[in-house]
């Protein structure tokens, strides 16, 4: 065990002999706690989201047992608390809407509470960045705990991807091409064990985000949740967050901009969920890291997409596990020279490649070399100009190559509503060349910014065998679904974006390659079209019935600045404070 660098933070309230230390203690001992615990071991917190309603967590009270027995081992003491749990297949409207709040339920727990350090739960799409938000406010030492991912689905005799299978079988409803009664039989089929999206959806990207910033142990993104790996790697996280605490080995060395360089170049390869975008520059802000949208294009630009997984390839998480996992990926990376900064510190106390650099590599079709790749450029796109002054997304690897350059004339719905009410019309005036525009889905619009950017397409449409659009709109899609989807177009129509200003009719240009989103009509006219409504109006109608619909609607920032609310970006640090008696 290192020597401890600085005095515990618990200590604050259970080292003193006086009236304060005598009720922090007491009231704790009512638990069963001897005093020994109270006498100068670091207290652990353990982050919990675990939750019926969050399914994806659902197993996380027996994960947090063996974080504690690591934790007991090592000399420390765990005290497991719960946290706000974003639960993303039931929370409505978005569970994006509730991530700022569920932060900011972290990092009070943490600051207001007798804790030297906190082992993150994560599991569930927004519950990672949410937790790691939330602890960088606070700067303490930090290690994560995936909850890994679902085993594969089954259908039919053959792997199904969650997620991806729905987005597909209902499109194949809509084409005609399947029974309903053949989609509702995949339903019990596809969600088959406790644990994430086994695509290479938002949970798992945000996991091999973690496991490339830092800050979790090597293999933390893809064991499967109930392998019993997964377990021994929480027992061993358990073990390494005491040592942690006595080299006081806090969150702010770990996440610099060189992790998060690592992190953009590891997204590209895996061919990550574009939410990452956001969650990245959230949690970068909370620790003080500058990181834009052109960090994406600087750094993850040029890269191929090496991992053959759904919705961008053919397998799933459990397939990456067994053949290397992340590991294996940045040892790729690496040994190419293709990973920006090889000695960017972790969680054990080694450098990144130090990690990596003996990582096995078991399978050639699910993790492929670099020269023969899924996607020669998997890097998010990041486009710009009248249409998305502050940018917009497009993932290249689960886009169509030949709309990836397109001009086409928009058709355009004002919002969500509109769209569901108009897409299966026979009479929509629509063409294969044409373009879905959609309004009024961003942070705002939609408070939240839901994951309905990935339209489906009119049944008029598919059924001419036409299974690829592009689809523009200041909304997110899920990291499961798949197409050529341009999303989070800033600012967005609800805070007077131009987006607010397109007509159906209107000619679009889109180029990837050179970064343009364009609106081929005049500045004048675009003026003139955002001059003559309020775009801004049904969110503020919204934000005047109060609750924390109105502060989200007042206070978050646009999708290119991470949609965290303005006041929380920041390092707060977490000194002790006053004494409640």
């Amino acid at each position: 065990m290192g020597q401890r660098q600085r005095p515990l933070r618990s200590a604050e309230w259970f080292g003193t002999a006086d009236k304060n230390g005598f009720m922090y203690r007491s009231w704790m001992k009512n638990q069963g706690i001897p005093d020994h615990e109270f006498q100068g071991k670091p207290i652990i917190g353990i982050c919990n989201t675990w939750s019926e309603l969050t399914p994806c967590n659902a197993h996380f009270r027996k994960l947090a047992e063996h974080v504690k027995k690591g934790i007991l081992e090592a000399g420390g003491y765990p005290v497991e608390f719960p946290v706000f749990s974003n639960g993303e297949s039931n929370l409505r409207p978005t569970a994006m809407f509730t991530r700022n709040l569920a932060s900011m339920d972290v990092e009070e727990a943490i600051r207001g509470n007798p804790i030297d350090a906190v082992v993150l739960l994560v599991g569930c799409d927004k519950t990672t960045p949410a937790l790691l938000m939330g602890a960088a406010s606070c700067d303490i030492p930090t290690i994560v705990v995936t909850g890994g991912p679902m085993l594969n689905g089954k259908h039919e005799g053959k792997d199904i991807g969650s997620g991806t299978v729905v987005w597909k079988l209902s499109e194949q409803v809509k084409a005609g091409e399947i029974s309903l009664h053949d989609f509702m039989a995949a339903e019990a089929g596809m969600s088959r064990s406790a644990g994430t999206c086994n695509t290479m959806g938002t949970a798992s990207t945000m996991a091999c985000m973690a496991e490339s910033l830092g800050v979790s142990l090597p293999h933390n993104a893809a064991i499967p949740a109930v392998d019993s790996r997964r377990y021994v790697l929480a027992h061993l996280s358990g073990n390494r967050i005491v040592e942690m605490v006595n080299e006081d080995l806090r969150l702010s060395k770990i996440l610099t901009k060189k992790a998060f360089d690592n992190a953009i170049r590891t997204n590209a390869a895996i061919g990550g969920s574009t939410n990452a975008v956001i969650h990245l520059k959230a949690i970068a802000g909370r620790i003080g890291v500058d990181l834009t949208l052109d960090d994406w294009s600087r750094v993850g630009r040029g890269t191929p997409t090496v991992v053959d997984l759904q919705p961008s390839g053919r397998f799933l998480m459990e397939e990456f596990y067994y053949a290397g996992g992340l590991p294996a990926v940045l040892k790729r990376l690496g040994e190419a020279d293709r990973l920006p900064f090889k000695d960017a510190l972790t969680v054990n106390g080694k450098t990144l490649w130090e990690n990596v650099q003996d990582a096995p590599l078991y399978n050639d079709e699910v993790i492929r070399p670099l020269d023969n790749p899924l996607t020669a450029d998997g890097g998010i796109c990041v486009v710009r100009g009248n249409l998305a002054p502050n940018g917009a997304v497009l993932k290249p690897s689960a886009a169509t190559a030949e709309l990836m350059q397109h001009r086409g004339r928009a058709v355009v719905f004002e919002d969500f509503d509109d769209y569901k009410a108009r897409i299966n019309d026979p009479d929509l005036d629509v063409e294969a060349n044409d373009i879905l525009v959609m309004k009024h889905c961003g942070p705002r619009g939609y408070h939240g910014m839901a994951e309905v950017g990935n339209m489906g397409l009119p049944p008029k449409i598919l059924a001419q065998g036409i299974t690829d659009m592009v689809r523009i709109s200041d909304a997110r899609m899920s990291g499961t679904a798949y197409g050529t989807v341009v999303l989070h177009v800033a600012p967005e129509a609800a805070a007077g974006g131009p987006l607010a200003a397109v007509r159906n009719g209107d000619w679009i240009e889109l180029d990837c390659e050179s970064g343009r989103l364009h609106l081929d009509i005049s500045d004048e006219e675009l003026a003139s079209r955002l001059a003559e409504s309020d775009p801004t109006a049904a969110s503020t109608l919204i934000a005047s019935q109060g609750g924390y619909r109105q502060l989200y609607i007042e206070r978050v920032l646009q999708a290119d600045e991470g949609c965290d609310f303005d006041f929380l970006v920041g390092c707060r640090g977490a000194d002790v404070p006053r004494h409640s008696h």
